[in-house]
């Protein structure tokens, strides 16, 4: 039987835990209680042959009988528990708490440690009260809010059916039969893409004014006329679509810049009117905020079940502890508490239903649940058998390939280059891809054994997120698929079988890649691949896309793959120049488009960051985004005068690689430690860390403090310089851009820590989804 503290640790809520009971200390509290019970003095002369007082049975047969007689009466309380209303001073009295203090009514032999038992258990539940109360409010808050929302949004919905309705009455009452026919949930469905597009000029026709409902568009504030000509403001609310697509972006800066050079807008402009694309997007913002309020609204149920075990079980402890029965008067006042005895939560979660179903469900309760409560699906052992399979066949084929190179010397100085100018970078495309695979499924197993919340700082949707034993299935079955290839292609190479042919076997292994990357159909984790392609659209696209912390943590890790990009740029140019059927493998390198594309894809990972940067500075204004624009700008630099100076070795150029470099390091050192870890606090009570650790081991932080330290470090191979051959420049080269995918690896726990800790500090355990409608005086 599990015992009840891991049951508790294993489902409380991480971003919450310090507003639970710290059952913990309580059972300590109670253990102490128990140690002061036993006996301090020797044991009595009085005892038999097996070192039992002899009239033991006696005293233990009158007790059993004094209990069985005390059975039927009414046992006096042997505690007292008071309660006073403490808060806010407001008249409404929401900010108003009740706190309980016990008092003792019974003499306890070891009353210091009951006492301090029952002031800490006081304490838990003044604190658990005060915390639920506190969501709780905020929660009835958001659903009165939202209930808002909902009516403005079908308030829009039933003008904009009005006046579509009227035109097309007067085109021909057939068309208008159509469009009528539709029902309201159809404003939603054409809204599938996770960013709703702007509306394109040729739906302007569909835009129809709504003043007399109060509303008007985004940056669009109108001034009318009233009757007698004197101008008023017309529109009380408005329509506040996120800027997070290219379209909405360049729309959203251009007017602001339109507003700032001119302070009276043009009379009459076609700017406040709503469209039907505009109403399809506040819809599905409504939408995903009604589910995120039914999801904290589950966790707070959930806190509040979770509490009230808690107290029960800590209260049966006390009482088998003390030989006392005060759990039943406790048990009482914890009921009446309001963490208890409250039913807003209840009746606010099926309100939420009722609204669900009807707006955004076409009445259907079960297509409303798939919304509000997805199922999770569970982790199958299949998935295990299938990762021992990949990682059985990939090292037995691996074992395969080195002999086979061995005995057909395949590296011997007359094949040693043709070969590795064909293998090597689409091995190490692969190799690359499927360590960093590998470190993300370590960063899994660990984020989940420390209960990080990931998919909540991402943003994943649980029942269809990458567990970790997925992403060590897809490592490894990548990883046999590759060697597979190269063990064929050796065969075939060194028995000259299909000679002119052979060499698009690695062609056709990155072809199929591909293929598998874009498959439409919904198998090889179609939700996680679509995922991935989103986000790499989102970082190309930057700033112009709206930056979400999967965006920017995505692009960190490309930051450390520019080794691979500038494989894929040479396997590109070695198979669209036909280098693969001449062997003239000097053909791309020699050429000047691909020495001046090398200074782009290495630019490229810090470019898009440093936008991502930019663009979250524009939309929060917080100069902390700005100092880490220059971290990436510095990488820059850093990475261009290593990258000349490997084609133009001087002086010179090695003085300038070596002071870029030391400012890049010292700058992203800083920013690792300090920014992502969020460590080396001053007043922390660790030294050189935090207050708040995860890892209960200290030394571990030092130690990859250190590990991080070194591996930043490994520019230094550049300016040496190390005179060796082919090969062995090959895996020198491999080998340190392994390391800086396992430093990222590494780093990657640690920044998602830091943010955990960062939402625990907050108890942000639900998403706060922007609203559509707002107030233009609240601007």
């Amino acid at each position: 039987m599990v015992k009840f503290s891991k049951e508790l640790e294993a489902q409380l809520i991480p971003e919450w835990k310090d507003a639970f009971v710290n059952y913990w200390q309580l059972k300590k509290n109670v253990k102490k209680i128990k140690l002061a019970r036993k006996p301090k003095h020797a044991p009595d002369s009085n005892c038999g042959f097996f070192g039992r007082p002899v009239f033991d049975p006696v005293r233990i047969l009158v007790g059993k009988v004094s209990e069985w007689a005390n059975n039927g009466r009414d046992k006096p309380e042997i505690i007292q528990v008071k309660s006073k209303i403490s808060g806010g001073e407001e008249q409404d009295g929401e900010d108003e708490f009740q706190l309980y203090e016990t008092e003792l009514v019974h003499l306890f032999s070891e009353e210091d440690e009951v006492r301090v038992f029952f002031e800490k258990l006081d304490d838990e539940l003044n604190k658990v009260n005060r915390f639920f109360k506190t969501k709780e409010s905020e929660f009835v808050e958001r659903g009165e809010l939202l209930n808002k929302q909902l009516q403005i949004l079908g308030d829009l919905k039933g003008v904009l059916s009005d006046r579509r309705r009227k035109n097309l009455a007067g085109k021909g009452g057939a068309a208008a039969s159509g469009f009528v026919s539709r029902s309201d949930s159809d404003f939603s469905e054409d809204c599938r893409s996770e960013h709703c597009e702007s509306p394109s000029d040729s739906q302007t026709d569909d835009a129809v004014s709504v003043e007399k409902r109060g509303i008007n568009s985004v940056n669009s504030p109108r001034r009318s006329k009233s009757r007698k000509g004197k101008p008023k403001t017309a529109a009380a609310m408005r329509i506040d679509i996120p800027a997070t697509t290219p379209a909405r972006t360049i729309a959203a800066v251009t007017s602001m810049l339109w507003e700032d050079l001119v302070n009276n807008p043009k009379k009459g402009g076609g700017g406040d009117d709503v469209n039907r694309k505009k109403i399809q997007c506040a819809e599905k913002m409504i939408r995903g905020a009604f589910v995120e309020l039914y999801r904290g609204l589950g966790l707070l149920k959930t806190y509040s079940s979770l509490n009230m075990i808690a107290f029960t079980k800590i209260l049966k402890k006390f009482d088998k502890v003390s030989n006392q029965q005060a759990s039943a008067s406790y048990l009482k006042v914890v009921k009446r508490s309001d963490f208890i005895s409250s039913n807003k939560v209840v009746k606010l979660m099926d309100e939420v239903e009722t609204l669900f179903t009807q707006h955004f469900a076409n009445n259907e309760r079960k297509k409303a649940m798939k919304f509000l409560r997805p199922t999770h699906h569970k982790e199958s052992h299949m998935v295990t058998f299938f990762v021992g399979i990949s990682t059985g066949s990939f090292v037995t084929l691996f074992i395969l390939y080195a002999i086979l190179a061995h005995l057909s010397r395949m590296f011997s100085p007359a094949t040693k280059q043709s070969y590795m100018e064909t293998i090597y970078p689409v091995f190490s495309i692969f190799a690359l891809l499927s360590l960093h695979l590998f470190m993300y499924g370590c960063n899994l197993f660990m984020w989940k054994s420390t209960r990080i919340n990931y998919n909540f700082i991402f943003e994943f949707q649980p029942s269809n997120a990458l567990k970790y034993r997925d992403a060590f299935l897809i490592c490894t079955s990548l990883m046999t698929a590759v060697f597979g290839a190269m063990v064929i292609h050796l065969i075939l190479l060194s028995k000259g079988i299909f000679s002119r042919q052979v060499d698009f076997i690695p062609g056709i292994l990155l072809l199929c890649s591909v293929l598998i990357l874009i498959c439409p159909l919904n198998i090889f984790y179609r939700p996680t691949r679509y995922c991935f392609l989103r986000v790499i659209r989102n970082i190309v696209c930057s700033p112009f896309y709206k930056v979400l912390m999967v965006d920017f943590f995505m692009a960190d890790q490309l930051t450390s793959q520019i080794p691979l990009l500038r494989h894929m740029e040479s396997i590109a140019c070695y198979f669209i120049s036909g280098s693969f059927k001449t062997h003239r493998y000097q053909t791309c390198k020699s050429g000047k488009l691909y020495g001046e594309l090398a200074y782009v894809i290495s630019f490229a990972p810090y470019f898009w960051r440093a936008m991502q940067c930019a663009r979250r500075w524009f939309d929060e204004g917080n100069p902390d985004h700005v100092a880490n624009l220059g971290k990436y700008v510095s990488a820059m630099v850093a990475a261009g005068a290593r990258l000349t100076y490997t084609r133009q070795p001087s002086q010179l150029w090695m003085v300038i690689v070596i002071v870029t470099s030391l400012v890049a390091t010292v700058y992203q050192l800083y920013w690792d430690f300090v920014k992502d870890w969020g460590l080396f606090d001053r007043k922390s009570k660790n030294l050189f860390l935090r207050d708040d650790l995860v890892l209960k081991n200290k030394g571990i932080y030092y130690i990859s403090i250190a590990l991080n330290f070194v591996l930043r470090l490994v520019w230094v191979e550049t300016v040496i310089g190390l005179n060796i051959g082919m090969l062995e420049t090959s895996m020198l080269e491999f080998f340190l851009a392994s390391l800086e995918v396992i430093r990222r690896g590494h780093w990657n726990y640690y920044r998602l820590e830091n943010e955990h800790l960062n939402n625990v500090g907050k108890f942000r355990a639900v998403k706060t989804v922007p609203l559509p409608f707002r107030e233009m005086d609240s601007d």
